[in-house]
């Protein structure tokens, strides 16, 4: 049994099987097209979702859990195990209200709980990978404190870079944040983009065409790290495993890296980022 339980949001894109194995509680968002209401990764996987957004006459759109949603799960989490701490983990504040609705149901609490909240400054699989380590180190029983020294640590070296075919969804769902200034001036430019210390996505550079852009990754990521440096790399794509695959190929030929996880964006990221989306995530192994 875990000594910790950790707790996430569906934005985190961790694969069912690992979710599963690592007893991770994920509380969803929803996706809704028109009047049609879905649940984030229950109700509305990521295939299906980028499927439909091919036939939609409507634009998907978003919301983020209640505190009335995180309440009831720190409450069922309670009520299983009254004296296991809980690390919650959640999605950038700065693109989401998910991680103030989890503070807000802190507060609603009537029972006892050890409960920490962590503001990610992350999103998709950048947040997932610091879910699954946490999770992986409280099965190994490692307690609250050493866990949340790990997140610390994890944030001392990370690295993210994500392409986009189209700064339009980021746009149109407000999450365009600190790389508002490319936007309108790119006519067959590729833009790399990450999210800056305060959580906000910000432009890096840009370049012509997704292979350069790919290739500029690669050197970004070597001002970072040097080639022997062990490293873990996660990427999420938003229907182009083809991408995500040449991306992954490119990077390890020129790093140590020691794993490699492929996920899908899912429903809610892919709303903002738009279809085409892949991002790359890097930690020390």
């Amino acid at each position: 049994m875990s000594t910790v339980q950790i707790v996430t949001d569906s934005t985190a894109d961790i694969p069912e099987d690992i979710r599963k194995r690592l007893n991770i509680e994920v509380v969803p968002l929803k996706v809704h097209f028109g009047s049609y209401t879905f649940i984030d990764s229950v109700t509305l996987g990521a295939k299906q979702f980028y499927d439909m957004l091919t036939v939609s006459t409507v634009p998907s759109t978003t919301s983020q859990p209640s505190p009335i949603d995180f309440l009831d799960t720190y409450k069922k989490l309670r009520n299983a195990e009254p004296t296991t701490p809980v690390v919650s983990i959640h999605i950038s504040s700065a693109l989401s209200g998910t991680y103030q609705s989890a503070i807000l149901a802190r507060s609603m609490l009537d029972v006892a709980l050890d409960l920490t909240i962590i503001d990610s400054k992350s999103a998709s699989f950048g947040l997932g990978i610091r879910v699954v380590r946490a999770a992986e180190a409280a099965q190994e029983g490692r307690s609250k404190e050493e866990i949340l020294e790990l997140l610390n640590k994890i944030d001392e070296k990370f690295s993210l870079y994500f392409l986009v075919n189209t700064l339009q969804h980021l746009h149109k769902g407000g999450r365009i944040g600190k790389a508002a200034a490319i936007f309108g001036s790119l006519l067959n430019i590729k833009p790399i983009l990450s999210i800056d210390d305060s959580g906000e996505i910000t432009s890096v550079d840009k370049v012509r065409g997704q292979r350069k852009a790919m290739t500029r990754i690669v050197e970004l990521l070597a001002e970072t790290w040097g080639e022997d440096d062990p490293m873990e790399i996660g990427i999420s794509h938003a229907n182009a495993l083809p991408v995500a695959e040449e991306l992954s190929a490119l990077v390890s030929h020129h790093f140590n890296v020691k794993k490699t996880t492929i996920t899908w964006v899912g429903p809610v990221v892919g709303t903002h980022s738009g279809p085409g989306t892949v991002a790359i995530f890097v930690i020390k192994a």
